[in-house]
This record gives structure tokens, C-alpha cells and sequence, in this order.
């Protein structure tokens, strides 16, 4: 609880307002870029895909939104998922929540930190079987002869 001092000072304070600002427009959309059909596995549609015309478990990509996706990625390191998800709203016409917009970069994340373990595990199994062939190319039998001198 403030007292009356503190009252009288704090209405003679001011706060200063930033005014408005935007996020940056793109203008480095990858061109080179082929996104590929995927397949439905859950019964939303993912922002960037639409449900094929002839198969309806296959989904065709949205360049324009996959491409804006890639770019929101990057504004996360800056802005907050709110502002990113408006920003993407807009760009492409196809609403976004923050809260979708999260859970969808926290998935890829967590797949592409799956795949690396994965693949670190089988450098690990590689390496484990090159020393097995060797001990087992280096033996004749179940057991190592040893020389023993009387």
C-alpha cells in the first residue's frame, strides 16, 4: 500500500510510451526450397499443409506459409510468441495461434533432438562393432591361449 507521498509522486510520473513498431518484412524467402506431401496422421491439418484434392491422407504443402514458418522461427529469438504468431497471421492469411505456434516449433525441435540421438547412438554401435570384430578377428577360439613359461 502506497501513502499519500508516494500517491502524489507517482501521478506526477510519466511513462514515456515506445510508440509502434512492426516486425522486419521478408525479403529473403528461400526460392530454392521443395517442400514435400506428407502424410496425415492426426485429424488437424498443420499450419503450411492443406488436405490433398484426390487423397485425403496426404497432405500438400503451402510454400508461401512453410517459407514464413522458417522466417517466424528465426523472429522467435527476438519476439514473443504473440507477436509472431500475429505476424504470421498476416503474412499469410492463415491464422496461427501463440500457443499452436509453440507447440508446433517445440515438436520439431524435440524430433530433430531425437534424430540426433539416434544418430549418436549409432556411431556409438558402429564403433562398438568395429572393436568386436577386431578382439573376435584377433582370437581363434572362446578362449585366449596363453603361453606359459616353467
Amino acid at each position: 500500500m502506497l501513502c499519500l507521498c508516494h500517491l502524489r509522486t507517482k501521478k506526477k510520473m510519466t511513462i514515456k510510451s515506445l510508440g509502434k513498431w512492426k516486425l522486419p518484412q521478408p525479403l529473403d524467402v528461400k526460392e530454392d526450397v521443395e517442400w514435400l506431401a506428407i502424410p496425415r496422421i492426426a485429424r488437424t491439418v498443420p499450419f503450411g499443409y492443406e488436405p490433398d484434392n484426390n487423397d485425403p491422407d496426404i497432405l500438400q504443402p503451402i510454400p508461401n506459409e512453410l517459407d514464413k514458418l522458417e522466417m517466424a522461427r528465426d523472429y522467435l529469438k527476438q519476439y514473443s510468441y504473440r507477436e509472431v504468431a500475429n505476424w504470421l497471421t498476416t503474412q499469410t492469411g492463415r491464422y496461427i495461434s501463440h500457443v499452436g505456434l509453440r507447440k508446433r516449433v517445440a515438436n520439431e525441435r524435440q524430433r530433430k533432438d531425437q534424430a540426433r540421438s539416434i544418430r549418436k547412438w549409432a556411431e556409438y554401435a558402429e564403433k562398438a562393432i568395429a572393436k568386436a570384430k577386431k578382439i573376435e578377428t584377433q582370437r581363434t577360439g572362446a578362449k585366449e591361449v596363453r603361453a606359459v613359461a616353467h
